[in-house]
């Protein structure tokens, strides 16, 4: 009888393993290959050279990636605020509500969009003498910001064009969790008393934090890594006054030439990614906070 398991198991070994190796070609050797020249000077032509920590010496001394750290936090923040407040708002108010699926999907349809298409089409909103500026003169208004010319400004305009194209995905995320939501927990708190605010934080709230939790980490780790709607909208200016991490690590490499000084921004922004991801979700997913 143990034979016969381990032979079941050595044959589910067997049909995995596949997998498993295209897992460690595909994302694991890449990810040590760019660890290595994170330590070394590389142009992409010649023989990568090792210079130890001085790429990362040069990374955290650098002023411009400071501020792109800085971007990118606003980028985090300005996520979670916008897209997944919204989204949870749409979906509460068009849960119940008769059609509410016709008046979700609008908001869906940007989702479809890529990250370069969203960056076009707001561009021509909010460029000088843009669409935006035509409008606001039309009503009176001849000296409109300068959206995506002035700092932090263009960073606020560029999350809320992000936030356009993901809030509708949010909200149908959410409705599927306030579907999942047992009729029974609901009627028994209405006949308490219970309604609105109180409703909201006493019963739904704590039912959808499993949900929450998948919802803000996505919404973390796509912040983190934002690149192409800061690429087609401003390409990180004026200079890099807007570029976020992964601008900075795609200009260092591929602009710059510079595979080594990229690597490293690349190997950080790597390390933040998984400790936020590792922390958010500890902290949600403890027994403490189970419903």
């Amino acid at each position: 009888m143990a034979a016969r398991a381990t032979s079941y198991q050595w044959s589910a070994r067997g049909f995995i393993a596949p997998g498993v190796i295209l897992v460690a070609v595909l994302l694991y050797l890449p990810l040590l290959w760019t660890v290595f020249l994170s330590f070394t000077t590389y142009d992409g032509l010649s023989d990568p050279k090792w210079v130890g920590l001085s790429n990362y010496v040069t990374m955290f001394t650098d002023s411009g990636f400071f501020g792109s750290a800085g971007n990118t936090l606003l980028w985090v923040i300005g996520t979670l605020v916008i897209p997944v407040g919204v989204g949870l708002a749409i979906a509460l108010l068009t849960w119940n509500l008769g059609g509410g699926i016709w008046l979700r999907l609008p908001f869906l349809i940007p989702y479809a969009l890529s990250g370069i298409g969203v960056g076009v089409i707001w561009s021509f909103i909010l460029s000088s003498n843009g669409a935006l500026d035509q409008a606001l003169a039309a009503i009176g208004i001849s000296d409109p910001p300068r959206w995506l010319l002035d700092t932090p400004l263009n960073t606020v305009m560029m999350i809320i064009a992000s936030a356009w194209q993901g809030v509708g995905v949010n909200a149908l995320l959410f409705t599927i969790g306030l579907q999942s939501i047992p009729a029974e927990p609901l009627e028994a708190a209405r006949i308490d008393g219970a309604g609105g605010p109180r409703l909201f934080g006493s019963i739904i709230w704590p039912m959808l934090r499993p949900l929450t939790a998948v919802v803000v980490g996505l919404s973390i780790v796509a912040s983190l890594k934002t690149f192409d709607i800061v690429w087609s909208m401003t390409n990180g200016g004026p200079g890099t006054a807007s570029e976020t991490l992964a601008l900075t690590m795609y200009k260092d490499t591929f602009v710059n030439s510079n595979y080594g000084l990229g690597s490293a921004v690349a190997v950080f922004l790597s390390v933040v990614t998984l400790v936020a991801s590792v922390v958010y979700l500890r902290q949600q997913l403890s027994p403490k906070n189970e419903v």
